[in-house]
């Protein structure tokens, strides 16, 4: 089976644009049951910026249809991403030291913190999975997460915190998808029931992105179309969005579908899911994926 999704139902400038969402829609409510009638998947980004709270994931069960699925971006301090610590819950702010509780950003690397991350996490979305609803949490590592035995140890780590939930990576450093290096990390990850996220992303003659690559590792295949703003994607001090502004060709789009049905034959469940969010591209990329596909 074949899902196509997007990567967000409430990024800024898909609301601003008001190419998909009617006038007349203007609540979190209202987007997301509005959604869920052209999708039956999408994929949660703010979960990256905050824990998500249990009264939020209890409205976006009752808010969908039976058989929706989220798959959820975790919290950014759990790959190694920098957080704002006003973002994390009280009980956990509290255990920080003064200096880092009055820091704009701050990595966190105590065990027991970062454990308690983990466990809050876990526990604040165990409703979806409950209702049938959790399809993947996806771990995007950051660019500075290369190859290496300590980081494959990590990466094992965050499966065995989160127990029974299906787990999904995400590299951004090409060391992982070196000749030489893929055979290691794949077999890894089919050995540890992990499923591998295949990107599509700008290519440069670096390690900065990583190819496209349509492997497998579980009975779950995820891809995760990033667009290919070359221009943009590596420039800094720009606005985040701005990376993912592209629109996908027809051209484009078609040569996905032999990979995409070829993983089909092969899995459970196949994902399609557009994070070119800017102006509503990654709705329109859906939407026309869907068309042909059809």
């Amino acid at each position: 089976m074949i899902r196509i999704g997007t990567c967000s139902w409430t990024e800024k400038t898909l609301i601003k644009s008001g190419e998909f969402y009617p006038n007349t829609v203007r609540t979190a409510e209202g987007r997301l049951k509005y959604y869920s009638q052209y999708f039956d998947t999408v994929e949660v980004d703010s979960t990256y910026y905050a824990i998500p709270d249990k009264r939020t994931v209890f409205l976006w069960t009752k808010r969908t249809p039976e058989n929706f699925i989220f798959h959820v971006k975790v919290y950014g301090a759990m790959t190694g991403h920098s957080i704002d610590p006003k973002t994390l819950p009280k009980n956990i702010f509290d255990t920080l030291s003064e200096k880092d509780k009055s820091e704009r950003f701050i990595f966190l690397k105590d065990k027991t913190i970062l454990k308690n991350i983990f466990e809050t996490f876990k526990d604040n979305i165990l409703l979806l999975k409950k209702n049938n609803k959790l399809g993947l949490l996806i771990f995007q590592y950051p660019p500075w997460f290369h190859y290496n035995t300590h980081n494959l140890d990590y990466i094992l780590e965050c499966k065995e915190s989160l127990n029974t939930l299906q787990i999904a990576v995400e590299f951004r450093h090409g060391s992982w998808l070196t000749e030489k290096a893929s055979k290691t990390v794949f077999k890894f990850l089919r050995e540890n029931e992990i499923t591998y996220i295949i990107a599509d992303e700008p290519q440069y003659d670096s390690f900065a992105t990583i190819p496209f690559i349509p492997e497998i590792t579980t009975n779950i295949a995820y891809f995760r179309f990033h667009g290919r703003n070359k221009e943009n994607w590596l420039k800094k001090g720009i606005e985040t969005s701005l990376r993912y502004s592209y629109l996908y060709s027809d051209e484009e789009l078609k040569d996905f579908i032999p990979h995409i049905k070829s993983c089909e034959e092969k899995t459970k469940m196949t994902f399609a899911m557009f994070n070119n969010c800017h102006g509503g591209f990654a709705i329109r990329n859906a939407l026309r994926l869907k068309d042909m596909m059809n």
